[in-house]
């Protein structure tokens, strides 16, 4: 029976040394195992190079602007730094807001950042791009004309295309110029390339409306350069600015 306590002993010592030699693994397994890092972030996206905006063959060379590889709604936002340009901002966006657009408020909000953004890069006023939107299309993103004219400011494909090519934009057949916002990135920069040649706004608007061909035409016959559509245009921009100084 003098056996018993030392059985006892042994038992102890057993269950001793099994309580050290967990504590130690665990002491083991929390000093190995790294705390979880945070998701690695993106790296920044780098701006492509500038591409040389060109034109239709019969377009002059025009501004360079930077190349995007998609139509995205994340074009450069303008920084409004005053009460006017906020109401700029607002002006616009309460205009095409009354046009049936086709657009939820959301790409309309991008469409005004949009057409801000280009109206600043080829230095053009903002109100001149939505007057031609809306006498081109009405500010519906789909509007199809009799001759094949696509999208809000109302462009052909072959137009578009090359316009596309030239500033490194993704072409992905004619429906692009139904994406708003390449519609009216392409649209401002083909209406500057006109502005730029002729050197006069009416000239441009009735290049835009006629083609740069027929009105180089009818400049060396010494005929009159047609004044009907760029009178529609100055006056939708004229009701724009209007209203922009009646709220102010």
């Amino acid at each position: 029976m003098a056996a018993a306590p030392s059985i006892d002993r042994i038992r102890l010592a057993i269950l001793m040394a099994c309580a050290v030699l967990a504590s130690t693994l665990g002491a083991f397994e929390e000093a190995t195992i790294e705390p979880t890092s945070q998701a690695p972030l993106l790296p920044p996206v780098s701006s492509p190079a500038p591409a040389n905006l060109g034109g239709p063959s019969d377009i002059a060379a025009a501004p360079r602007s930077h190349a995007t590889s998609k139509a995205l709604p994340t074009t450069t936002q303008p920084t409004h730094t005053s009460a006017a340009g906020e109401e700029l901002f607002s002006a616009i966006l309460r205009r095409l807001s009354n046009r049936h657009t086709g657009l939820p408020e959301r790409e309309r909000i991008a469409l005004v950042r949009t057409i801000l953004a280009e109206a600043r890069l080829y230095d053009l006023d903002p109100g001149l791009i939505v007057a031609v939107i809306e006498v081109e299309s009405a500010g519906y993103h789909l509007a199809v004309s009799h001759v094949g004219a696509l999208g809000l400011m109302q462009l052909l494909p072959a137009t578009g295309k090359e316009l596309a090519m030239r500033l490194g934009i993704e072409w992905h057949g004619d429906d692009t110029l139904f994406d708003p916002i390449i519609n009216v990135r392409l649209g401002t920069a083909y209406l500057s390339q006109l502005h730029k040649r002729y050197g006069n706004v009416h000239t441009a608007l009735a290049a835009y409306n006629w083609g740069p061909g027929r009105i180089d035409r009818r400049i060396r016959r010494g005929a009159n350069v047609p004044t009907g559509y760029p009178t529609k245009v100055m006056r939708a921009f004229d009701r724009n600015s209007v209203a922009v100084v009646s709220r102010s």
